[in-house]
């Protein structure tokens, strides 16, 4: 469960997060390991700061899950030719943002109640060029996971403070440039299997599991004049295989026992996103991009009551961004983007018409990155 990133690099998120078949700074990747074939050697650092607005609706009630507003999300990547033929790269990114803190516990407990995830991964890459328009990318994953959760003391759970988590999986990955003006890519992402979360294995289903789901992209660039560039993705993301995020709460998943194979989860769905982007080259100088991306709803109406604690029901998100050639070597770029308020009512939830929750939230993120050509 990632609510935060619509992609990364921060030239990737000015354009939506579209990075699959056009790869700008050494970030990209995270999106498609064969893109760093087609880079210039080059060092990069970014900053976001994300900040979302979530609230739910229950029993005629408000409630505010913004205790916390504020994260900030770094992200640096590198890219070496190792000879004509092979390429290294890695990069180290987050996910954060899963977090919510209600000062009026919304019936889950006394306390105040939320929780708060947030994820690292380093994903070294060996890039190959198979000919000179034609490469193969593959970075193993390594994941680090930071969860906590409270106010939770009707279902049976005290406060029992952090929790880690490490794990592994791998990426693999595509780009050709079929033409001068048309590259297209392909990515996939195993499962990130990771140790279980020991001090809530009676919160999460399997024992406190929680595992990154596998996911696959597509992507097209086009380049009708050297100066401009759009480009597309399509990703699908596999939530429902992970039983802790896909498992429905049920009043019969909740009879097997929260932290039980088949207890309860989250119920999200399977994600289909869709990241447009445009870059246009002012001048030397001067590189501009505009995006939008889409993405299908992962909280189905029967599942809001739980998801008060992780109400991720934005689905519209529109970007902006810049980069500045400060000289031949060094570049400043940045980002906006805005994910509409979406609000998801619930209906049909486990415990009756008391349980359907209303679930909103609206986000707003801004980043900069400073590349250096190597």
């Amino acid at each position: 469960m990632a609510i935060s990133i619509i992609g990364y690099g921060i030239k990737a998120k000015g354009m939506g997060g579209a990075a699959v078949a056009f790869p700008q700074d050494s970030l990209a990747t995270a999106a498609n390991p064969a893109g760093v074939a087609f880079l210039d050697n080059r060092l990069d650092f970014g900053l976001t700061h994300f900040q979302p607005d979530r609230s739910a609706s229950l029993g005629g009630h408000e409630f505010e899950g913004n205790g916390k507003e504020h994260f900030l999300i770094p992200e640096a990547g590198y890219r070496q030719a190792l000879n004509s033929d092979f390429s290294f790269g890695v990069a180290a990114y987050g996910n954060g943002g899963m977090n919510t803190d209600y000062n009026a516990n919304p019936g889950f407990g006394t306390t105040h109640a939320g929780v708060d995830l947030s994820q690292l991964f380093l994903a070294p890459t060996l890039a190959y060029k198979i000919s000179e328009k034609h490469a193969l990318g593959l970075s193993p994953i390594l994941a680090y996971q930071n969860f906590k959760a409270y106010g939770l003391e009707n279902f049976g759970l005290v406060d029992v403070g952090r929790d880690h988590s490490i794990g592994g999986g791998v990426r693999i990955g595509y780009s050709g440039k079929l033409t001068d003006w048309l590259t297209v890519g392909a990515t996939y992402q195993s499962r990130v299997f990771t140790t279980p979360f020991s001090k809530y294995d009676h919160l999460f289903a399997e024992q406190g599991s929680f595992d990154v789901p596998q996911n696959f992209a597509f992507g097209v660039a086009v380049k009708p004049i050297p100066a401009l560039t759009f480009a597309v993705d399509v990703e699908e993301i596999f939530y429902s295989e992970i039983k802790s995020v896909g498992n429905e709460l049920s009043l019969a998943n909740l009879g097997n026992g929260l932290g039980s194979n088949n207890g309860p989860g989250f119920g999200w769905r399977d994600v289909t996103a869709v990241k447009t982007g445009v870059a246009y080259d002012l001048n030397k100088r001067w590189t501009l991009r505009l995006g939008y991306n889409f993405s299908t709803q992962p909280i189905p109406q029967n599942q809001t009551y739980f998801n008060i604690l992780a109400p991720g029901v934005v689905q519209h998100h529109l970007t902006s961004g810049f980069t500045f050639h400060i000289n031949p070597r060094w570049e400043l770029s940045a980002f906006y983007a805005h994910a509409f308020e979406q609000t998801v009512r619930g209906s049909g939830n486990a415990f009756g018409p008391a349980s359907n929750a209303d679930l909103s939230m609206s986000q707003d993120s801004v980043g900069l990155s400073l590349g250096w050509a190597l």
